[in-house]
């Protein structure tokens, strides 16, 4: 009974997921995504609350499948190798998400995954000022890369793939490296970096597949 709930669960999620890819945002609604895994829309309650529930199930889902399938260069023990590996992931994701990853930096919508996401930045840049290489508080470092990362994809997808200019995610990099980060070591208080259970087990899933 266990294993059959799980794997109706784990089908509406992929369901859903699928929906939201090949049709966009406004078409992933419980009525369909029930229709579309052969139930009836009542019975998605029984495993999601409501649509944001089933939203979040999916952004943690496809956000996992897309980690999984990558293979991320190993950064060793350079913290600035592994902040510029966890950009690239972000671009790549978001580029290859579109329909999600709209949704997941909409305003006023708070994502158990877009809050994950952002817990897996904070770790990298908390690395790289335990090296003593950043210029600016951390805050302001997570903030700055958060903001140019999510305005780079968004300006991105307004245009179709085959006109983007890919480039301008380098240098959206480049430019906020050069104000945030330095290789005179710094004296800026290290923030102990505190992260909630499914933080810390979304970042081992993420650090651990890099």
């Amino acid at each position: 009974m266990v294993k059959d709930r799980s794997e109706t669960r784990a089908k509406i999620v992929e369901t859903a997921a699928r929906l939201l890819s090949e049709e966009g945002a406004a078409a992933l609604t419980i009525r369909a995504a029930a229709q579309a895994a052969g139930l009836q829309a009542p019975a998605i309650y029984r495993f999601f609350e409501d649509k944001d529930a089933l939203l979040d199930a999916v952004a943690e889902h496809v956000f996992t499948t897309y980690v999984a399938g990558k293979s991320f260069a190993d950064t060793g023990d350079d913290p600035g190798a592994a902040l510029r590996a966890g950009w690239d992931a972000h671009i790549g994701f978001g580029l290859a998400n579109a329909a999600l990853f709209g949704l997941l930096v909409s305003p006023g919508r708070v994502s158990p995954a877009a809050e994950a996401g952002l817990a897996v930045l904070r770790a990298r840049v908390h690395r790289v000022a335990e090296a003593g290489r950043l210029r600016v508080p951390e805050r302001r470092a997570v903030e700055l890369v958060h903001a140019a990362g999510t305005g780079a994809v968004l300006t991105l997808l307004e245009s179709p793939p085959e006109d983007r200019d890919l480039g301008l995610a380098d240098t959206m990099y480049e430019a906020v490296t050069r104000l945030i980060l330095t290789d005179t070591p710094t004296d800026f208080p290290v923030t102990p970096a505190k992260l909630s259970e499914a933080e810390r087990t979304l970042l081992a899933e993420w650090l651990g597949r890099r």
